[in-house]
């Protein structure tokens, strides 16, 4: 990869770290969304840096939280994400040579949804939802998390429609998160995909994210946290939106 190339990649992962910081949603997205976008790398590479980078994250957030997680709820949901992680990652392979355009209208599509679950806020149930319920969400999220390394969304807006403690709710999607990302690591690696372009990008891109984060941390923007899900919603469309007018023309 050329020195621009990575460069550019780098600023972009900086700046999709430091909005994650300021809001907590985004990295992928705009990390997958702004990279396709630009041509800077392939979507498989970055959808396995992507998967990288939050298997490392969750890792790291996940000891001292597995007693406030809903385990039931959990193993269903990761009865959904496993095989569909598979499918997902195999339908990238597929649309990859040869609907290259389909899979940026994806792309752009999911980048779309993801950046209107921002403003939307999901209404919360009296009952927990059925187990079928959490697998087939979790289901939908292995998809998306096998074809862009991105499985927020659809858990995310089912998780926070539930009757129970926000704390609950993070810590069990970041335990998803952790599935979702080592299962389609775990798999790409034994296809041989895991190749020296994705583990030289996320060598380089761990120390960037987390300068961003603490940039973050440390000087967030003077915005109101609805304004800076606004910011990022606006800036989540404009990306979705590029990716589906370069793909239909």
């Amino acid at each position: 990869m050329a020195v621009e190339t990575l460069l550019a990649f780098l600023l972009i992962a900086a700046l999709a770290g430091y909005f994650q910081t300021v809001t907590g949603f985004g990295l992928g997205l705009i990390v997958m969304g702004a990279t396709s976008g630009l041509g800077i790398a392939p979507v498989a590479s970055v959808a396995a840096v992507v998967s990288l980078m939050t298997l490392m994250n969750s890792l790291v957030a996940l000891p001292g939280r597995l007693q406030h997680i809903d385990w039931p709820s959990a193993r269903a949901a990761a009865m959904g994400i496993v095989p569909m992680i598979v499918l997902g990652v195999l339908l990238l392979d597929y649309l990859s040579g040869r609907a290259t355009t389909l899979l940026s209208l994806l792309l752009g599509l999911v980048i779309l949804y993801g950046g209107a679950s921002l403003l939307f806020q999901p209404s919360r149930q009296q009952q927990l939802s059925s187990r079928r319920s959490f697998a087939l969400f979790g289901g939908l999220s292995g998809l998306l998390g096998g074809l862009f390394g991105i499985a927020g969304p659809p858990l995310i807006y089912h998780c926070y429609r539930q009757p129970i403690e926000a704390v609950r709710i993070r810590n069990l999607l970041i335990l998803l998160f952790a599935v979702t990302s080592g299962m389609r690591t775990l798999f790409i690696t034994s296809q041989g995909q895991m190749n020296a372009e994705i583990l030289w990008l996320t060598a380089w891109s761990m120390p960037v994210i987390a300068i961003a984060t603490y940039t973050g941390r440390r000087f967030p923007l003077p915005f109101s946290s609805l304004a800076m899900r606004r910011i990022a919603f606006v800036v989540l469309v404009m990306i979705g939106v590029s990716l589906i007018v370069s793909a239909l023309t």
